[in-house]
């Protein structure tokens, strides 16, 4: 039962950010939205941009010395780079991330987002059944 709980307060955690990004802000959490916002800044350390994606990329390692559980990454630097690289180009098709529609567009009940949410998720599927199942890996 302990990665349940995990996964459920890292989701609460994910709710309650995301709501009060909406509600300080007024704008959505989608993290290509805030990424756009960071490349052409006034002042990056004044953006309330700056400090979400701050907060994304130090909490894991917060994370990890608190409760040190290990994670293990079995695909090659090339592979995340072009894993990278492709979810860039899916987030300019689909006009915005998974976390912007998924956890934002979702929750707003857009029909864009439930679209676009369904996209990504066969697009997973079908990755996971190529990747794993038909070529072996």
């Amino acid at each position: 039962m302990h990665e349940y709980a995990l996964a459920f307060f890292g989701g609460l955690l994910l709710g309650i950010a995301t709501i009060s990004y909406l509600y300080s802000v007024g704008k959505i959490a989608g993290v290509s939205g805030l990424i756009a916002q960071m490349l052409t800044p006034k002042n990056w350390f004044s953006t309330p941009a700056f400090w979400f994606l701050l907060g994304l990329i130090g909490m894991p390692f917060v994370y990890h010395q608190f409760l040190d559980l290990p994670v293990q990454v079995k695909a090659s630097p090339w592979v995340l780079m072009l894993s990278g690289l492709l979810v860039g180009v899916g987030t300019r098709l689909g006009s915005g991330c998974t976390s912007g529609h998924g956890i934002c567009g979702l929750s707003r009940l857009s029909t864009r987002s439930f679209v676009a949410v369904g996209c990504f998720m066969a697009c997973a599927f079908l990755t996971v059944l190529v990747t794993r199942y038909l070529l072996g890996g």
